[in-house]
C-alpha cells in the first residue's frame, strides 16, 4: 500500500528541500522526523529560505510503523543512524528507494534493506542549512544524479529524476552512477576533513594554498582506491575528480584555488554539513565515510597515509567536540 508518492527519511537541510519543492510542485509527500524537528513541521511546516524562499504544510509521520509504504522513498538522515532507521522500515512497501547520503556504503545497507532490485544509486551535490529555529537555509542548487547501480539507462531513473528536477530542484539521470557516486565521494572526503579541521566557510579553505595543498593530495588517494575498485573517475562531481588525479600537483591545486573563488561568487554562505554538525554537538559521519573508505583501502592493501591521518583526525576532534 502507497500512502503518498515519496517518502523521504529525514528532515535535515537536503530532506526538507527535496521533500518541500516536491509539496510544492503538487507531489503528496510523507516526512518522517521525530522529537523536535517533527514538532516543527507540524506547527510551521517546510520553511525554505536563500535561493527560493517558500512555506509548505507537510504531513509528518514520528513512528516508522505508521508508514506502510510510497512510490519512493529518499532516505536523507545522517549516515550513522541509517542502519536502525532502515531496519524500522522493512515492514513498509516502496516501489524503488534511494539514498542523497555521503558515501557509497548507502548504497549497500539500502539493498540488505530492500533488496538490489528496489534500489537506485544517486549522489546530491546540492546543499543547505537546517537553522536552530526549523528554517532551511537553501544555498547550492547544482544537481542530484539518479541511475541504475547496474549501470546503464533505466526509464523509472529518468521518471523520477524528471519529477524532481521539475519541482525546482536540479536533477538529472546517469547511466554510470556508480562512477558519478564515488568521484563525489573522492571530492567529499577532502572537503569534509578540511571543513571540520579549519571550520570555515567553503570558499575560504578553497581558496588558502595550504589547505588546497592537503585537499588535492588526500583527494588524489581517494581517486587511488577508487581505481583500483575498477572504477573510472569524472569531471561530474563537487570538484573536478578526475582532473585533480590527472594534473601534475602543483596545477591540481591551481583548480582548486580557482574553485574557491567561484564557490566566494557562487556559494559564498556555503558549509559543508559536517561543519554544522560538529557546531550543533551532532555525531560526524566518520565511521561510514572517512573509515569506510580506509577499510576498503586496507583490505586491497592499499597505503593511503593522508586517508588514515584525517580520518584518525576527525574521530579525534568528533570525540572530543561531543566530550
Amino acid at each position: 500500500m502507497s500512502e503518498a508518492e515519496f517518502a523521504v527519511l529525514g528532515a535535515g537541510a537536503m530532506g526538507s528541500i527535496v521533500g518541500a519543492h516536491l509539496v510544492r510542485a503538487g507531489h503528496s509527500v510523507v516526512m518522517l522526523a521525530r522529537g523536535r524537528r517533527a514538532e516543527q513541521l507540524h506547527k510551521d511546516g517546510l520553511i525554505i529560505r536563500g535561493l527560493n524562499e517558500f512555506t509548505v504544510p507537510v504531513r509528518t509521520v514520528s513512528e516508522a510503523a505508521n508508514l506502510a509504504g510510497a512510490g519512493a522513498l529518499i532516505v536523507a538522515v545522517k549516515t550513522p543512524g541509517t542502519a536502525p532507521a532502515l531496519a524500522a522500515l522493512r515492514h513498509a512497501h516502496f516501489e524503488v528507494a534511494l539514498s542523497i547520503q555521503n558515501g557509497p556504503l548507502k548504497n549497500e545497507l539500502l539493498v540488505q534493506a530492500f533488496g538490489a532490485e528496489r534500489v537506485l544509486g544517486a549522489l546530491a551535490d546540492t546543499s543547505g542549512e537546517l537553522l536552530p529555529g526549523g528554517e532551511v537555509l537553501f544555498t547550492r542548487n547544482a544537481n542530484i544524479f539518479i541511475g541504475e547501480l547496474a549501470g546503464g539507462d533505466s526509464a523509472r531513473a529518468q521518471q523520477l529524476a524528471r519529477t524532481i528536477d521539475a519541482s525546482g530542484v536540479r536533477a538529472a539521470a546517469s547511466p554510470e552512477i556508480l562512477t558519478l557516486e564515488w568521484s563525489k565521494f573522492c571530492a567529499w572526503v577532502g572537503l569534509m576533513a578540511l571543513s571540520v579541521s579549519v571550520r570555515s566557510v567553503t570558499w575560504k579553505y578553497l581558496s588558502d594554498p595550504g589547505s588546497a595543498l592537503l585537499l588535492t593530495r588526500l583527494v588524489r588517494e581517494m581517486g587511488a582506491l577508487t581505481r583500483a575498485q575498477g572504477i573510472p573517475l569524472s569531471e561530474r562531481a563537487i570538484l573536478p575528480t578526475a582532473r585533480l588525479c590527472a594534473l601534475p600537483e602543483s596545477e591540481a591545486v591551481e583548480l582548486i584555488l580557482r574553485t574557491g573563488r567561484e564557490y566566494q561568487m557562487s556559494a559564498p554562505q556555503h558549509r559543508m554539513s559536517a561543519l554544522q554538525d560538529l557546531e550543533a554537538g551532532r555525531p560526524l559521519e566518520v565511521n561510514e565515510t572517512l573509515g569506510y573508505a580506509l577499510a576498503r583501502a586496507r583490505e586491497l592493501k592499499l597505503d593511503l597515509p593522508m586517508l588514515e591521518c584525517f580520518t584518525a583526525l576527525v574521530t579525534a576532534i568528533d570525540r572530543t567536540q561531543r566530550a
